[in-house]
């Protein structure tokens, strides 16, 4: 099948304990499933789009249910890698209310995908047809081979001329800032979008400016993008806050509505974001790809778990100003 769009990455078993509850007091606990790339694939399905999941999980049961929950999601899983080796990651989520912040404890040293290796993936195969590969700095981050395995994808992806954006997501457990800056830097010459956060650009690239709108034109004078997309969030209360977005490109700084959001579970927004944005990009139209983005990703924060359960009718509600009152 040709697809809208393929993503590459990591995908853990997510437990949290319930309501608001410690991982020391827990008796019982939440089980989802959730990793960037795969929360994207789910957001774009949301959103009408036919996309591909690509991955490398263990042959047992959480492997399988990893599996299981991307496909009741609407994203197809017919190019994972399956091993019978290594083991499924998983992590661990305490949600807080001020003053106390949500925190997360990972358990994904050698995952499946860790170990995944150039040459395991048929790219060729995977990326004919297709319009769109997305992928995170998370997954070069997980091991050398992974990160060899990313620059495969994406020089299979220019080679087929499909359209690439990434996600910056530096994650400081996973690798050193002059790590992440060689690594992703060298990325970028197969890049088309990158969507990030102003924090993430100045600690990968050690890029900073005045406001975001100056960062993200000062990263496409260094590196020649056609798009620079950067969220900001403000943090007032753990469980409220704002959200809005820019996009930059060829000197034009593109905006939208800044939302309020009520916090039921903020991961997975970024990746929900990044759904919107490509969705927009797909039909050649950056600014509903920046509205879309925000809007997703604002009505994200208010469902449990990592995927986006989302309607493309919600979206086009919240866009045109729908109000909070009971829908019925």
């Amino acid at each position: 099948m040709a697809w809208d769009v393929v993503t590459f990455g990591e995908a853990m078993v997510r437990l949290s304990p319930p309501n608001f509850g410690r991982l020391e007091q827990a008796h019982s606990l939440d089980v989802q499933v959730g990793g960037a790339e795969l929360n994207t694939a789910v957001g774009l399905a949301r959103l009408g789009r036919k996309t591909a999941w690509v991955s490398r999980l263990t042959n047992n049961a959480l492997g399988r249910l990893i599996a299981n929950r991307a496909r009741e999601a609407g994203v197809s899983t017919e190019h994972i890698v399956w091993t019978e080796e290594d083991r499924a990651g998983v992590y661990f989520v305490e949600f807080g209310a001020a003053p106390r912040a949500s925190s997360v404890l990972y358990d994904r040293k050698d995952a499946a995908i860790a170990h995944v290796r150039p040459g395991m993936i048929p790219w060729g195969t995977v990326f004919s047809g297709a319009r769109w590969f997305h992928v995170t700095g998370i997954t070069p981050a997980l091991s050398p081979t992974a990160a060899e395995t990313t620059r495969e994808a994406l020089q299979a992806a220019r080679a087929a001329k499909v359209q690439v954006s990434i996600d910056l997501n530096y994650r400081a457990k996973l690798w050193s800032q002059p790590e992440a800056g060689r690594w992703m830097t060298a990325f970028m010459e197969h890049c088309d979008v990158l969507i990030t956060t102003e924090e993430d650009v100045e600690r990968v690239f050690g890029i900073s400016g005045k406001d975001y709108e100056d960062v993200a034109a000062q990263l496409v004078k260094r590196i020649p993008l056609q798009v620079v997309a950067i969220t900001l969030r403000e943090n007032p209360l753990v469980w409220k806050n704002t959200w809005t977005a820019i996009a930059y490109r060829a000197g034009t700084v593109l905006r939208t509505p800044t939302y309020e959001v009520e916090i039921v579970d903020r991961l997975g927004a970024g990746d929900s974001f990044a759904a919107g944005l490509i969705h927009g990009l797909l039909d050649n139209d950056l600014q509903k790809g920046l509205d879309y983005g925000v809007a997703a990703s604002a009505i994200k924060h208010s469902i449990p778990g990592d995927f986006a359960w989302i309607t493309p009718q919600e979206v086009e509600g919240l866009l045109k100003g729908s109000g909070l009152r009971i829908s019925r």
